[in-house]
């Protein structure tokens, strides 16, 4: 068996239907004796250029360890498939397993975003310790005025 790098641009009509499509492509090549190595879902992006009048896409990245038999089903099916707008089928010398450059990059804006809610937060709770202190310090301030 060799190893193929599969990318799928998906019509943004049909987003909802992206976990479907994948469930029945994994599925035609693990009943065939394939194996998917990696599977991301890049989401809608924009394109370089208008296909088919949609100025987006949805993409999709599949690693898998196939037959030629298994290569020319999915090559048919993605032809005759309306949503498919564009397809590409890579042979690749070995299985890729880790997260694609796409992905490591979205994931880093994940954590960035993460980080800079974190310290929001921590910024908010800090003002309200301090508007508390405040508080606080006038009450004495005043019970020390009615003393004297």
């Amino acid at each position: 068996m060799r190893h193929y790098e599969i990318v799928l641009l998906v019509h943004p009509d049909q987003s909802e239907q992206v976990p479907a499509m994948i469930e029945r492509y994994t599925s035609v090549i693990t009943d065939k004796g394939g194996k998917v190595h990696r599977q991301e879902d890049w989401g809608r992006r924009q394109l370089a250029f208008p296909i088919d009048n949609a100025h987006k896409a949805h993409y999709v990245l599949l690693n898998i360890e196939a037959d030629n038999e298994v290569i020319d089903d999915l090559k048919s099916t993605f032809r005759f498939n309306d949503a498919i707008i564009r397809n590409m089928i890579m042979r690749r010398k070995d299985a890729v397993t880790e997260a694609s450059p796409m992905m490591k990059s979205v994931e880093a804006k994940k954590a960035k975003d993460e980080a800079q809610a974190a310290v929001s937060r921590t910024r908010s709770e800090q003002d309200d310790d301090v508007e508390e202190d405040d508080v606080d310090l006038d009450d004495q301030s005043t019970e020390q005025a009615d003393e004297a």
